[in-house]
């Protein structure tokens, strides 16, 4: 427990140097913004419930949570789970199924669970990392076209859509400004790092739209305070219906948030998240935001990867946002009003070019055929469906491939008897007559579902009394592997070839044991040693040899 528990040294850059976290913090405040009310609105619950969200689950989860990047609010793909569950239960629903998700979350990280996103394999991270690179990109197209209404669920689909309506009236404003916003901060940034051109091109295009009167698209009402819904929450003898729901929003939580955290790791330097103690974060944070009408939260891959490219160096900038998101609806909710959506979409537009290493990416492309493939199919599935659905996909294909690799390393060899060996310590004049009647295979590498075919080859050897498989090679054997053994061994002995084993492991021969893929002379059949299984094999062929004339 120790260990996810805050600590001074996540503080301490911070009190030396809190300037670019400090200016991070709002640079990220001003992007999540427009994001908090658009998801707030989407969930059912209203605006002022992705503000909450935003607020109070930034805040705990910076402080709680184990990235020093990660910045948490509300997210598109959880408006997804939430809107079905808004429908059915009403507000209270969504606030008791993000309390309900929250103590999961607490014990997923209690029991250790978060260690497991160790093992995403590379090519996967680097196929979703480009895939929501595009994605928010494509997020960006309605507002940097001017674009108020848009059609189709998926993001591409509304991209397109706007796409088509800037053709059939076009608004060269918005583009402009996206376009210039986005501009500077690449070269600006790319100059002069130290300097917060995100800020500063926002603050001149929101100005500029003033002075001119520029027909571009404010963010609009921002309400003021945080209020809890009057709905209240359900009664207990209601909370049963909603533990599966309350479980699919916490595995969406949990999933996101710490593939928020590794992408935010391949974009800094010298980083590596805690997963334990960041589903940790995130469940506190879900258990506190419900309570100040919130809906459920994770870590945002977008307001994250902002963060990191603007210059974050600790988890002092997730705090700062959450603290100028709450001064920004107090005080100063008319100013933020006029910002265009178009500045925030060029900011947007920059970071997701920012967000893409193409040097890593090209580097797996050359490494194999298989890893390309992979992260080609986990980008792919991202951008046309959902991060959850391409994570899912890539691993499978990873795993896979893995197993077709894995598969090919298993291999059969025979020993040679007609030499002296380590193996075989018999009289020369005997090796001759041996080698014909007698065959020993060595199997090398794991006997499991996915390595059969070797096999055939087992079954196919002739004008030989005695086959002698030599076991001590085998590194995994699974029950498939050990039926296909099974059945190689029961056409040889069908065949009158008697089968010997020599080298097997206490563990493989309980598993053979138990499906009955020993040899049909049981434990006579078996030896610690291949000499001694030759030196039985002799038994079974009438050996002749010569007497000097």
């Amino acid at each position: 427990m120790r260990a996810l528990l805050p600590n001074w040294s996540d503080w301490k850059p911070a009190v030396h140097a809190p300037g670019a976290d400090l200016l991070s913090g709002l640079l990220v405040a001003l992007v999540a913004l427009p994001l908090a009310l658009g998801f707030g609105i989407s969930s059912g619950l209203g605006a002022a419930a992705g503000l909450a969200t935003a607020v109070v689950a930034g805040a705990v989860a910076a402080v709680f949570g184990g990235s020093r990047f990660q910045v948490s609010g509300p997210t598109g793909a959880m408006t997804v789970v939430l809107v079905p569950i808004f429908h059915q239960h009403g507000g209270s629903g969504v606030l008791a199924v993000g309390l309900m998700a929250g103590l999961v979350l607490v014990v997923l990280a209690v029991a250790g669970v978060g260690r497991a996103v160790r093992y995403m394999p590379a090519p996967v991270i680097e196929g979703f990392t480009a895939g929501i690179a595009v994605v928010i990109a494509l997020q960006q197209f309605p507002a940097a076209l001017g674009i108020a209404d848009t059609e189709g669920e998926k993001v591409w689909q509304t991209a397109f859509h706007a796409i088509r309506e800037f053709v059939s009236h076009p608004h060269y404003v918005a583009l402009a400004t996206a376009l210039t916003v986005a501009a500077v901060v690449l070269v600006g940034g790319r100059y002069l790092p130290k300097l917060p051109f995100a800020l500063i091109a926002v603050a001149a295009a929101t100005a500029a739209a003033q002075v001119f009167d520029l027909t571009l698209t404010p963010i609009g009402t921002i309400p003021s305070g945080l209020q809890v819904p009057s709905a209240g929450f359900l009664h207990p003898d209601q909370l049963a219906a909603l533990i599966v729901p309350a479980l699919a929003v916490a595995a969406l939580a949990a999933l996101e948030s710490l593939l928020s955290a590794t992408a935010a790791d391949a974009m800094a330097v010298g980083t590596r998240h805690n997963p334990d103690r960041e589903l940790l974060g995130q469940g506190l944070a879900n258990i506190a935001a419900p309570l100040f009408g919130g809906v459920p939260a994770t870590g945002a891959i977008a307001r994250t990867a902002v963060n990191v490219r603007s210059g974050a160096r600790t988890r002092l900038a997730a705090v700062t946002h959450a603290v100028v998101l709450a001064a920004l609806i107090y005080l100063a909710a008319p100013l933020v009003a006029g910002i265009p959506l178009a500045a925030l979409a060029g900011v947007l537009l920059a970071t997701t070019v920012r967000m893409v290493e193409t040097a890593s990416l090209a580097a797996i492309a050359r490494a194999s055929t298989a890893d390309a493939a992979t992260m080609v199919a986990t980008f792919f599935v991202t951008v046309a469906l959902d991060l959850v659905t391409a994570v899912a996909v890539g691993v499978g294909i990873a795993i896979v491939l893995a197993l077709r690799s894995v598969a090919k390393e298993t291999r059969l060899h025979q020993i040679p008897l007609g030499v002296q060996t380590d193996d075989t310590d018999h009289l020369a004049e005997e090796h001759d007559l041996l080698h014909d009647h007698i065959v020993a295979y060595r199997i090398d590498g794991p006997l499991f579902f996915a390595a059969h075919r070797f096999l055939l080859e087992l079954t196919e050897v002739s004008d030989v009394h005695v086959v002698i498989l030599r076991m001590s090679h085998i590194t995994a054997l699974d029950t498939t592997g050990a039926l296909m053994l099974k059945d190689a061994i029961g056409k040889l002995e069908h065949r009158g070839i008697t089968v010997l084993m020599s080298g097997l492991r206490a563990d493989h021969h309980r598993r053979l044991a138990a499906i009955g893929a020993l040899p049909a002379g049981g434990q006579e059949h078996i030896f610690a040693h291949t000499p001694d299984a030759i030196a039985h094999a002799r038994g079974f062929v009438p050996v002749v040899i010569d007497s000097p004339s």
